[in-house]
C-alpha cells in the first residue's frame, strides 16, 4: 500500500526513510514511514531539489537519508550534512535485496532497498574522509592511474619494435626507461611515413607520462613532509618495504587507523579475507574476497614480496607455509602480517624494529 502526502500535514517526530539510487543524469528516490512505502518517484541529480521536497510534503519530519557508495563520491553526503539533514553512505554490496530484486533490477527497485534497509536497521554507513584527505588520496592515486597508462605506452612501443624486428638492446632492457632509451627510441631507422609517424607518436605520449608521473612524485613526497603525515611517514618508513609512495598509499586510503577495533576488521577494509563457503560438515574456503580497498590490497602485495627479502622473521613464516600452500597464497598470509605490524607503529607510535620471530 502507497499512502499520498498530504498537503499541510504536521510530520513533526515522524521518521521518514530516505533510499535514492544516484546516477548522472537522475535520482530515483523512494520514501518509507515506519508503516510502510510514502512514495517513489524520479527527479534531477539535485540536493536541493530533494530537500525542498521532502520539506513540502513531509514538513517537520526526521528524514533518514541514504545512497550507495559509487562514481558520485560523498559530495552527495556532504551536501545534505551542510543542510542539516542525516545522510549516510552504503556499500552496495550490503544492501539486503531478495532473488526477485536481483533478477529484476530497476531504479525504482534498488531505491527502494536503500530506504527499506534504512528503515529496518540493516545498513551501516561506511567511513567517509574529511575533504582535505579526500583531495591527498586523489593525488596519490591521480599518479597510479599515470603509471598503468605509462606501463600500456610502453608496451605498444615494445610491441610495434618486435613487429619490426627490432631487438632493443641488453643494456636497455631495464624497468625504468632513461633518456639515453628514450634517445635512441628516437634514433631508430625504420624510413620516413606512416611508421615513422607512429612510432613518433607513442614515444611523444611516453615522454608526456613520464613527465606527469615526476611532477606527481614531487607533490606527493611534499605533502607527505605536511604535518597531518609526516609522524606517519616517519614510522612507516621504518617497516621493511615501506617507501613514500606505499606509506603515503596507505596513510591516505585508511585514514585514521584507530577507527578498527581489531586487526580482522583492518584485514577486510584492506581486502585481506579470504571467501568462504561453509554448510553442514563441508566448509570451503577459496581466494581473497573482492572486497576491500583494492589500492591498499595492492600495495600491500607488493611490500609483502619486498619485505621477505629484508625481515628475517617474515622470511621464516613464509618459508612455513610453503609445503602446504601455493607462494601466492602463503604471499597473501605474509601480508596480513606486515599489516598488524604497521597498525602496531602507527598505534602506538613505535618505530618498527626488524626481529627473528614470526
Amino acid at each position: 500500500m502507497i499512502s499520498k502526502a498530504i498537503k499541510g500535514k504536521d510530520f513533526t517526530d515522524q521518521n521518514l526513510y530516505v533510499g535514492i539510487d544516484v546516477h548522472h543524469k537522475s535520482w530515483a528516490v523512494s520514501i518509507y514511514s515506519d508503516e510502510f512505502e510514502l512514495k517513489t518517484f524520479s527527479q534531477q541529480p539535485d540536493v536541493d531539489q530533494l530537500i525542498s521536497h521532502l520539506q513540502t510534503h513531509y514538513p517537520r519530519g526526521k528524514y533518514h537519508l541514504a545512497y550507495e557508495a559509487g562514481f558520485s563520491g560523498f559530495w552527495i553526503q556532504r551536501s545534505f550534512a551542510h543542510k542539516g539533514l542525516n545522510c549516510q553512505v552504503i556499500h552496495p554490496a550490503d544492501i539486503p535485496s531478495s532473488d526477485k530484486e536481483n533478477k529484476r533490477k530497476t531504479d525504482k527497485v534498488d531505491c527502494r532497498k536503500i530506504a527499506r534497509g534504512i528503515k529496518n536497521g540493516d545498513l551501516n554507513a561506511i567511513y567517509i574522509p574529511d575533504e582535505q584527505m579526500e583531495a591527498d588520496r586523489l593525488l596519490v592515486r591521480a599518479r597510479g592511474k599515470i603509471i598503468q597508462d605509462l606501463t600500456c605506452v610502453k608496451n605498444r612501443i615494445k610491441a610495434f619494435l618486435k613487429i619490426r624486428g627490432i631487438a632493443i638492446p641488453d643494456s636497455f632492457k631495464t624497468s625504468r626507461w632513461t633518456q639515453r632509451f628514450i634517445k635512441w627510441l628516437y634514433e631508430i631507422n625504420i624510413g620516413e611515413g606512416s611508421g615513422k609517424a607512429a612510432l613518433l607518436a607513442y614515444i611523444e605520449e611516453a615522454e608526456f607520462l613520464i613527465s606527469r608521473e615526476k611532477r606527481l612524485q614531487l607533490a606527493i613526497k611534499e605533502l607527505s613532509g605536511t604535518e597531518r603525515y609526516a609522524l606517519g611517514m616517519h614510522l612507516l618508513s621504518s617497516v621493511p618495504s615501506i617507501g613514500l609512495i606505499a606509506g603515503m598509499t596507505l596513510l591516505t586510503e585508511i585514514g585514521d587507523i584507530k577507527r578498527f577495533n581489531k586487526l580482522d576488521h583492518l584485514c577486510s577494509y584492506c581486502g585481506l579475507t579470504p571467501n568462504c563457503h561453509s554448510s553442514g560438515e563441508t566448509e570451503r574456503i577459496y581466494g581473497m574476497s573482492r572486497r576491500g580497498n583494492p589500492f591498499i590490497k595492492t600495495i600491500l602485495i607488493e611490500c609483502a614480496w619486498m619485505a621477505l627479502r629484508k625481515d628475517p622473521a617474515l622470511l621464516l613464516y613464509y618459508k612455513e607455509l610453503l609445503p602446504r600452500m601455493h607462494p601466492n597464497k602463503a604471499v597473501v598470509k605474509v601480508a596480513r602480517k606486515l599489516l598488524n605490524r604497521i597498525r602496531y607503529v602507527l598505534i602506538n607510535q613505535k618505530e618498527y624494529v626488524t626481529g627473528v620471530s614470526a
